[in-house]
């Protein structure tokens, strides 16, 4: 902010367009802590977000993180059924919501005590935003403290297992700032980068790996609220911009594209692909279209990113790379949790400040989470090669990924078991050219 302050920071390119400068986003951040306060909040009460996105969420998320709180985001797809677990579980003391679900969540408010207020917010009306954050009764907002450490936690993003209710992931402050200069250190972050930010914000992928990396490093970010492949291309070379993330289906769908191969990505240095395997033909298709080589890498919501292909260097087909600076990783055998050689596949586990503080009131998950010497066990499975280079080779957890996505199935099979049609369900991933994997149910009625 102090070194760019006329900078761009943020420009979302869709209805409504709205532009800020380093300067700009500090100072309306800054009104926000204010009218936060005024709401009462204090450090570590929980401010959920089931926003679209927009300047709104990303403003509201920075001023609970810079007043010591927490921010709960949460998919805008959640029916209002499933936000009262959340809600309830997380003991959120504020909530914003997108105006257009007003009706149905009014109607679920009495059931949260915990709640001490819900406001609703239209995107579209960025006017009405203002003006609401504008009424409060602190006249000097400089004098407003940033009340937080490293062991502060700053997000909570709801992840399930295979079995039970979703779970809060708890991350730090020292979590996010750790794997922040990990990434800067080997994506070569640079402040006059131009990010192309395509992903929803109410996950790790698009919340910390995108958007809190272009703000850690001091470069811009141009914004989509909706994903189309020609627009993501119209724009990477219209604007000449440098760095773009995505998952699987985000490319294949470009690569449908009849005319892909003639735009020109001369401007782009970094192309990362995550949230599920790359696969092969979609790897090599896009080096043969563009003449770029996707950057595949690994991470999960307990941690951030993990392993990376280098920035610099083999960018191996059917790998995850090298441990981030920081980070180690080991593979071990899933019974014992004891290291195996290279070459043969085990549990792969995670340790280094980037591993999240816990499960939010689930002290007996979080046990199982880690074996008896501090490592995170991720529930994935993979091998090392002799030079390090990591492979993922699937999932001891029952979970399907699906556009980048995750879907368990035990939540699935609780909705259709509520159907009295359905005597028992099973759901099951099946392999998906353009989504990585599909959803499939086996009812019995």
């Amino acid at each position: 902010i102090h070194t760019f302050p006329d900078k761009l920071a943020i420009e979302f390119l869709d209805h409504p367009l709205q532009r800020v400068t380093y300067a700009e986003l500090d100072a309306i951040t800054r009104r926000c802590m204010a009218y936060l306060v005024d709401l009462g909040v204090e450090p570590g009460d929980k401010v959920a977000l089931q926003l679209p996105k927009s300047l709104e969420f990303i403003v509201l998320h920075l001023a609970v993180l810079r007043l010591g709180a927490v921010t709960v985001p949460l998919n805008i797809a959640y029916p209002s059924a499933e936000l009262i677990y959340f809600l309830d579980d997380s003991e959120a003391r504020l909530f914003f919501a997108d105006e257009s679900k007003r009706e149905a969540i009014q109607e679920i408010i009495p059931r949260l005590p915990a709640l001490q207020g819900c406001t609703f917010l239209d995107h579209r009306v960025p006017l009405k935003f203002e003006a609401l954050i504008g009424q409060t009764t602190l006249s000097d907002q400089s004098a407003l403290q940033f009340n937080y450490d490293n062991e502060t936690t700053a997000l909570m993003i709801y992840t399930s297992g295979t079995t039970g209710r979703p779970k809060g992931a708890q991350l730090t402050i020292g979590n996010l700032t750790s794997n922040l200069f990990a990434l800067h250190t080997s994506w070569g972050w640079k402040h006059d980068d131009l990010l192309l930010h395509g992903l929803p914000l109410f996950h790790l992928h698009g919340l910390q790996v995108a958007f809190h990396g272009a703000l850690y490093a001091g470069a811009s970010m141009l914004a989509l609220r909706s994903f189309d492949a020609r627009r993501v291309l119209q724009v990477l070379v219209e604007r000449k911009c440098t760095v773009f993330m995505g998952v699987p289906t985000i490319y294949q769908r470009i690569l449908t594209l009849p005319d892909a191969s003639s735009y020109d990505l001369s401007s782009m240095r970094l192309l990362t692909s995550g949230s599920d395997r790359l696969p092969d033909e979609t790897f090599l298709a896009f080096q043969e279209t563009f003449g770029h080589t996707l950057l595949e890498r690994y991470g999960m919501t307990e941690t951030g990113m993990n392993i990376s292909n280098p920035l610099e260097g083999e960018r191996r087909m059917g790998s995850v790379g090298l441990p981030l600076p920081g980070i180690e990783v080991r593979v071990v055998d899933p019974e014992t949790d004891e290291p195996i050689p290279d070459g043969q596949v085990g549990a792969i586990q995670i340790r280094g400040p980037n591993v999240f503080a816990g499960y939010w009131r689930q002290p007996e998950k979080t046990a199982k989470s880690f074996s008896s010497d501090g490592w995170l066990r991720t529930g994935d499975l993979g091998l090392r090669e002799s030079d390090g280079y990591f492979t993922l080779k699937g999932r001891t957890k029952d979970l399907i990924i699906t556009g980048g996505l995750n879907v368990y199935p035990p939540e699935v099979e609780r909705v259709l078991n509520e159907n009295e049609a359905v005597k028992s369900s099973a759901v099951i991933g099946l392999p998906d050219t353009e989504w990585g994997e599909r959803v499939v149910a086996a009812v019995v009625i």
